[in-house]
């Protein structure tokens, strides 16, 4: 009978269990906990975001996968979760940041962006025949407020960050920052500790082929120089790879 009843709440995104839980959310929240991991590490002078991919099958070519995506000239975002589901809310992001220059000739505000993007995902988690968004959203970038990271939950809730992770094995990697983050890191020193957690799940980082490797790892980073969110190409994402390898 219990089982039964657990499995009626188990359907519905619009009714609560007994426990005051809403089944539905905390599936989308696995879905991201199965994604492959982003991480992203404030600096003093900016914010880096990197993330794996992972190809669903050895012919796919995995170049034409992305996994960190821009936003607006000073937003980017890593995702994790499903893929169909971000891009939605990346186009309804992109769409609002236009909105925000045209009406008011400047920038969005990394965090009126955020809200905006969890506003939407809050809603799907409200009415029947819809489901929540599976897909978490890594978001950085620098506006009037300085640098900014953020992260969006499938239920709608928003956190800032100096440093987290998203995705499998993100809890491990949390640790791996809470324990070497400093409040002082530049622009290299974040890229240096966001590929470090990155490859922490990885073991023993010295097996590594750094070529092979980088082909799998997006990076991209933004600096209070220019002030423009850039995604590194593959020779520089490489580089700074057998710099972190040879440093581990």
């Amino acid at each position: 009978m219990f089982r039964t009843q657990s499995m009626e709440y188990d359907r519905a995104i619009t009714v609560f269990s007994p426990e005051g839980r809403l089944y539905q959310v905390e599936y989308a929240t696995e879905a991201v906990r199965h994604g492959p991991l982003a991480v992203g590490v404030k600096a003093v002078d900016g914010v880096v975001l990197v993330g794996e991919k992972r190809a669903p099958h050895p012919l796919v070519d995995v170049d034409t996968l992305k996994k960190i995506l821009l936003i607006d000239d000073h937003i980017g975002t890593a995702i994790a979760g499903l893929h169909a589901d971000a891009r939605k809310l990346i186009d309804q992001a992109r769409i609002q940041a236009q909105i925000n220059r045209l009406r008011y000739d400047e920038p969005i505000s990394i965090r009126s962006l955020v809200v905006d993007i969890c506003d939407t995902k809050q809603v799907y988690t409200q009415f029947g025949g819809v489901r929540p968004f599976g897909v978490s959203l890594l978001v950085g970038g620098i506006d009037d407020a300085g640098p900014q990271l953020f992260t969006t939950d499938p239920s709608g809730s928003f956190w800032g960050w100096k440093a987290t992770a998203i995705g499998k094995e993100s809890d491990t990697v949390r640790d791996f920052l809470k324990e070497n983050y400093r409040p002082d890191l530049d622009m290299d020193g974040a890229v240096s500790l966001a590929l470090s957690g990155l490859l922490k799940p990885a073991g023993e980082q010295a097996d590594i082929d750094p070529a092979e490797r980088a082909r799998l790892i997006e990076v991209g980073r933004i600096d209070t120089t220019d002030k423009v969110f850039r995604i590194l190409p593959h020779s520089e994402v490489q580089a700074l790879l057998e710099s972190v390898l040879t440093k581990s």
